[in-house]
């Protein structure tokens, strides 16, 4: 597969003063200023096929906005080589390539002749470009006077209309309203359905997790992961809970396994449930030495408030695993209960009967329940437990 862009031992530094002169004298009196290194970026190397959408994630201040200007070509690295093949077009901060004292219609000509379009180019998409941003009373005011908004519509607007073989977005989307984000969000499948490559910084995983094929999480700098979205995304979930000295994301002696997890709705679908439905959990166990009893657990924890909604274990439930030589399968139903919209994680413990960690892999499973009026709150429903042998 050809690559659209190759990334190769990238760095970038910058200098941090913290004592700068204002003055002639002060420069003259203090020698020079005081100044250290701050690496925004270490070595961070990765290729992105032709085609491809890629979601670049990571905590605030680990380099996702330094890497997309570098490859944008605003910055320079420090060190190393980024390569692309074809158009490249970048939607990276408010009124970035726009200035502020020419109209709306002089800074579509300007914007579109540095992405690489040609005047004629322009003429003929211009109609195109002003009704994709709503702006046709707007076009002759000087975009000092614009909103963030609409800064953002006609840059969104211009960037998708040069016919790009690359698109590059940052978190700078996030100022539309829905209905305007609903509109770029399908450009975007649109262009992404055309083949071409797309790279999407975001804060907003759920978008990243819905849209994007495969994604690169970085931290402090340095590519962290990378791979499918859903499990880049639950890298960095667990790499923001680290703050939480009292996060560990798998955990235990092992003598009992956690071999599989399976969640599963009425309706049928996998890990997707909607309000008012009920839901399966099987957690399947392994021993590798046999033990009398496993005591097998489980707790659904909402993504948007991090707050526990239901939690249950097979001893507080009356259920008994019993001797457990190879493999068994526990199934936990919930019944049908008033569930939030939105995205749960699943932790699922095993421990013996005296407490003594075998297993545990905390907030690993992901949940999607589909929109609902319901406000997120604890389920108050009651699980029960069914013992298979495997």
């Amino acid at each position: 597969m050809t690559t659209a862009i190759a990334i190769e031992e990238v760095s970038k530094r910058f200098r941090l003063y913290r004592e700068r002169p204002t003055s002639l004298k002060g420069r003259f009196l203090s020698g020079r200023s005081s100044a250290e290194d701050f690496w925004a970026l270490r070595d961070v190397s990765f290729d992105i096929p032709q085609g491809t959408f890629l979601g670049l994630v990571g905590p605030n201040g680990s380099g996702k906005t330094t890497l997309l200007k570098c490859i944008a070509g605003i910055l320079r690295p420090t060190g190393g080589t980024i390569r692309y093949q074809g158009r490249l077009a970048a939607l990276l901060e408010l009124g970035a390539g726009f200035h502020p004292e020419l109209t709306g219609r002089e800074n579509v000509f300007l914007n579109a002749s540095l992405l690489g379009l040609t005047r004629r180019g322009t003429e003929d998409v211009y109609d195109e470009i002003v009704a994709f941003a709503e702006l046709e009373d707007f076009m002759d005011n000087q975009v000092k006077f614009y909103s963030s908004g609409m800064l953002v519509r006609l840059g969104f607007a211009v960037a998708v209309h040069v016919d790009p073989e690359i698109l590059l977005i940052d978190e700078v989307l996030a100022v539309g309203d829905e209905s305007f984000q609903r509109r770029c969000l399908d450009r975007v499948q649109r262009f992404r359905e055309e083949g071409r490559t797309i790279v999407l910084v975001s804060h907003a995983l759920d978008i990243v997790r819905d849209v994007c094929e495969r994604a690169v999480m970085l931290d402090h700098g340095s590519v962290y992961t990378e791979g499918a979205p859903e499990t880049v995304v639950r890298a960095l979930r667990h790499r923001l809970l680290q703050d939480d000295p009292d996060f560990v994301p798998e955990e235990g002696t092992r003598e009992v396994e956690i071999a599989d997890v399976t969640i599963m709705s009425d309706g049928g679908e996998r890990e997707k449930v909607r309000s008012g439905e009920g839901l399966s959990i099987n957690v399947e166990l392994a021993a590798s030495s046999p033990v009398p009893d496993v005591d097998v657990s489980f707790e659904i924890v909402s993504d948007a408030t991090n707050h526990p909604v239901l939690a249950a274990r097979t001893s507080t439930l009356g259920t008994k695993v019993g001797p457990l030589e190879s493999k068994k399968r526990v199934r936990f139903w919930i019944p049908p209960a008033p569930w939030a919209s939105g995205r749960y994680f699943v932790t699922v413990g095993l421990a013996s009967a005296d407490g003594h960690v075998y297993h545990v892999r905390t907030q690993y499973y992901p949940l999607v329940v589909s929109k609902s009026d319901v406000q997120p709150a604890s389920l108050d429903v009651r699980p029960t437990a069914r013992i298979e042998d495997l």
